[in-house]
């Protein structure tokens, strides 16, 4: 069961700093970036049984990318959604 956050909690966050990061200045080490390569060796884009029709709202330019790669940009945002969970299956579970 996960802890519900409580509104009356001042946010800790700093965000004016983080606004002034810049990007080389993250520290990814508990989050490696991943190439273009490594990221598409585990996406896939095939056709799974027991699909679900969900209604989801995207950013409209993430779809128009999408549907610019061509047909079937449904199964694509699957695949990418696939692959992003087994990346996550794969890391270490947090406490």
């Amino acid at each position: 069961m996960s802890k519900k956050k409580d509104d009356n909690q001042p946010d800790k966050t700093d965000w004016e700093r983080l606004s002034k990061m810049k990007d080389e200045d993250i520290d990814y080490t508990d989050n490696p970036p991943m190439t273009m390569e490594e990221f598409t060796k585990y996406a896939e884009y095939g056709i799974y049984a027991n699909k679900q029709l969900i209604s989801l709202r995207l950013d409209q330019d993430v779809i128009a990318w999408f549907k610019e790669q061509g047909p079937m940009y449904q199964t694509r945002m699957n695949g990418v959604l696939r692959a992003y969970m087994k990346i996550q299956q794969s890391r270490p579970k947090k406490r």
